[in-house]
């Protein structure tokens, strides 16, 4: 995968890299990101001489039918591996337990903090549950990553990609031993993520915002929702005093 899509994909966009001096050559580590694009997952893993495995719902690797199959085999090569989100804790146990299984073979686990893609650019507030349970049960450093403008190649809605040079700022690793033993204390944890996010705010200049992402994107969905039917209500407002005015206009 990475021959096949690592290699077009720099030489198209070229992505610039800071900081990859980084990166451990060899050993577990966390590259905790901000996530702003699909793409995320593939810059990343292609500037990279290690392989970087992340985790994917497990819809993608369970769909029928010839696309199904494609979809699957495109997201194992890319070094993806299938969460089931169903069961009492849904993804978050099954992510856990796939990032403490990869870091336990020595390799490299990529995972987003925000638990999904930043609606509009911002950073938003690290889950707690993921990234801190697996760097403290594991004793992995975590090493901070930005993306930089990947939201900006593909935005939603366009199909194709604008080619530009997206960026990849890579911190120095941190060090979370001094909590070895409180990976279930929720303060600890908070603590955890809360000083992740700050290292990644510092790397990719964000705005940071103190809400989840997910809620954040309810708000916003329920604000364009508002906004549309605020314009049908005028819309039918204004066509029903116009009836009135043709109305009165025509009476004798």
């Amino acid at each position: 995968m990475k021959v096949a899509i690592g290699g077009p994909l720099k030489v198209a966009f070229r992505p610039w890299v800071e900081g990859m001096e980084n990166i451990p050559d060899e050993g577990a580590a966390i590259l905790a990101s901000n996530h702003l694009s699909f793409s995320d997952s593939f810059f990343l893993p292609a500037v990279l001489d290690r392989k970087v495995t992340f985790i994917a719902k497990a819809e993608y690797f369970t769909t029928p039918g010839v696309k199904g199959k494609l979809t699957a085999a495109f997201f194992k090569g890319a070094g993806q591996l299938p969460v089931d989100r169903s069961g009492a804790r849904g993804a978050g146990e099954a992510a856990i337990k796939a990032g403490i299984d990869v870091l336990e073979r020595g390799e490299l686990f990529g995972i987003y903090p925000e638990g999904t893609r930043s609606p509009d650019g911002r950073l938003y507030r690290g889950k707690p549950g993921g990234l801190a349970r697996v760097a403290l049960a594991t004793g992995a450093p975590v090493i901070p990553v930005a993306m930089i403008d990947t939201e900006k190649i593909q935005p939603p809605g366009k199909v194709m990609p604008k080619l530009m040079r997206p960026g990849i700022r890579i911190g120095k690793p941190l060090d979370f031993s001094r909590y070895n033993g409180m990976e279930h204390d929720r303060f600890v944890l908070r603590a955890v993520t809360d000083e992740v996010m700050y290292e990644i705010m510092k790397l990719s200049g964000q705005e940071y915002v103190d809400i989840y992402a997910t809620a954040a994107k309810r708000q916003i969905a329920d604000a364009a929702k508002a906004d549309k039917d605020a314009e049908k209500a005028a819309d039918k407002a204004a066509k029903a005093a116009l009836a009135q005015a043709e109305k009165e206009q025509t009476s004798p």
